[in-house]
């Protein structure tokens, strides 16, 4: 019964992951990853809940630094792709240089 009730947890909480944000996912993500390694470190070192407490903090400012970095690369390229169509749609890509001839 117990196994039961521990799946229905696990199923429930992952089943409210389905409608979030990439920021909010990359925030979640960084912060159980910081927690477990901050855990494990803490553990080693004698005092897993602070362990954890501070990896859970570094790993969420790692998340949320790792969208923001992977957003603006994202938008970089959507503004490269979209300069080079237009600059397409106009014949200007790929044609030589203009000569200059004086008068």
């Amino acid at each position: 019964m117990r196994r039961f009730i521990a799946l229905a947890a696990c199923l429930a909480f992952l089943g409210g992951c389905e409608n979030m944000t990439g920021q909010q996912k990359a925030a979640g993500i960084g912060t159980l990853g910081g927690a477990a390694g901050g855990a494990v470190i803490g553990a080693l070192a004698g005092n897993a809940a602070l362990g954890t407490a501070i990896g859970a903090g570094v790993g969420l400012v790692g998340g949320l630094v790792y969208n923001h970095v992977s957003e603006n690369q994202k938008a970089d390229e959507q503004s490269a792709y979209q300069q080079g169509y237009a600059a397409g749609q106009h014949g200007s890509a790929g044609a030589p240089p203009p000569v200059y001839r004086p008068q």
